[in-house]
């Protein structure tokens, strides 16, 4: 059973930044996806960024060149530093992993960009 642990969430002003970090255990494989994902209140959750298999990226038209998704192969470990933070960022954001076919997700952790 693989366990995705999130870290990095908090409250932030808008143009502020902050990161988060998934760290995958419990699998002797590594992840082929790694991803963030978010969801703010009453709507449905949304990509935010992809890697696959530690190359290519993939980003929601609406984080493209303020976020970047970066992976730590070796600690089975995805980031996603968030840069220039606005309030409709403000979500619960969701590590997922795939891992041998299968999807895993993490409890969430709660980004609040507010002044």
């Amino acid at each position: 059973q693989v366990q995705l642990v999130e870290s990095g969430g908090g409250l932030v002003q808008p143009g502020g930044s902050l990161r988060l970090s998934c760290a995958a255990s419990g699998s002797i494989f590594s992840p082929y996806v790694m991803a963030w994902y978010r969801q703010a209140p009453g709507k449905q959750r949304e990509l935010v960024a992809s890697n696959i298999n530690g190359g290519r990226t993939n980003y929601a038209d609406s984080v493209k060149g303020r976020f970047t998704i970066s992976r730590d192969n070796a600690k089975n470990t995805v980031y996603l530093q968030m840069n220039s933070l606005k309030p409709e960022d403000t979500a619960a954001y969701y590590c997922h992993a795939q891992v041998v076919g299968r999807d895993y997700w993490g409890r969430g952790t709660q980004v609040t960009v507010s002044s």
